[in-house]
């Protein structure tokens, strides 16, 4: 018996995914299962998947594809947070490391899943308890961001209670292992195994002596505080803005274990991914 008989579909908002769905539709079709989208995805092109809500969206589903790149694909693990809903990455553009198959493999891929012919892999999420009350969730980071023609970005680190650092920089990033690849790297930050349990924090364009990143457990008890000397910042969760902050907000930090689960197929390790997209080489004094 197949683990597949629905699929959740979650497309990037330009990105031409036609043919994908339709492979998708016709690979369930062919088995009597069920494909589901977001009415407002599903609506812009002609298609036979049921439209449905966010939340029965990761409900119902066996199965989210994601198609696009990553970003859409952290939106489905998004959406699929706190569920058992596997996500599985269709690459609709340039290479990112969260996609697993392009499109010309999706038919073998989906019948590989169905005959359980995958692994799991689990991604954690950093939640921040914003001033509000709301929490806000990311696979890949939450940034403190200055605002053109504001002040800096002065944060202070405490972790289990005792004050550890001060930062003042452009952002204070707080990035998953997953994210370290993202606006974390590009601040400097290290490369971390998404095996890995714990998150970074990472100053960009520091403007102070020590702007070293800071790698911290999941089990850590960490709190962001904006300094007096702090501009009002932008709350970007995932890259999208959420929130404001001013001097003197507290920002509890903590991490959610396997909150998503990303499907492997085997094909390429992180590592591979991480070569190509980043062009990682070495030392010429290394050859």
């Amino acid at each position: 018996m197949g683990m597949v008989h629905t699929v959740g579909l979650v497309l990037h908002p330009e990105r031409d995914s036609e043919v994908a769905v339709e492979t998708i539709i016709g690979w369930a079709g062919r088995r009597g299962g069920t494909v589901l989208g977001l009415p407002e995805e599903i609506g812009r092109i002609d298609c036979s998947a049921v439209p449905v809500g966010a939340a029965a969206l990761a409900e119902r589903a066996d199965l989210l594809v994601s198609l696009g790149g990553d970003g859409t694909m952290l939106r489905s693990m998004r959406l699929a947070a706190g569920a058992t809903t596997p996500v599985l990455g269709v690459n609709l553009g340039r290479l990112g490391f969260l996609a697993e198959i392009d499109v010309d493999g999706l038919a073998d891929a989906l019948t590989a899943i169905d005959e359980h012919r995958y692994q799991v892999e689990p991604r954690m999420a950093v939640c921040m308890r914003l001033p509000g009350g709301e929490i806000a969730s990311a696979f890949n980071d939450i940034a403190l961001v200055r605002m053109p023609g504001d002040g800096l970005a002065a944060v202070e680190v405490t972790v289990q209670g005792h004050p550890f650092v001060r930062y003042a920089g452009d952002a204070v990033i707080v990035a998953t292992s997953t994210g370290s690849t993202a606006y974390s790297y590009s601040a400097g930050g290290p490369i971390v195994s998404p095996a890995v349990e714990g998150f970074l924090v990472v100053p960009a364009a520091a403007h102070s002596t020590f702007n070293r990143a800071v790698m911290l457990s999941a089990d850590e008890d960490v709190e962001l505080t904006l300094l007096p000397t702090s501009g009002t910042l932008a709350v970007e969760v995932d890259g999208a803005v959420a929130a404001q902050l001013k001097a003197g907000d507290r920002l509890h930090v903590t991490a959610s274990r396997g909150a998503a689960s990303v499907i492997r197929l085997g094909g390429t390790t992180f590592y591979e991914r991480a070569r190509r997209k980043l062009r990682v080489s070495g030392s010429a004094e290394a050859d």
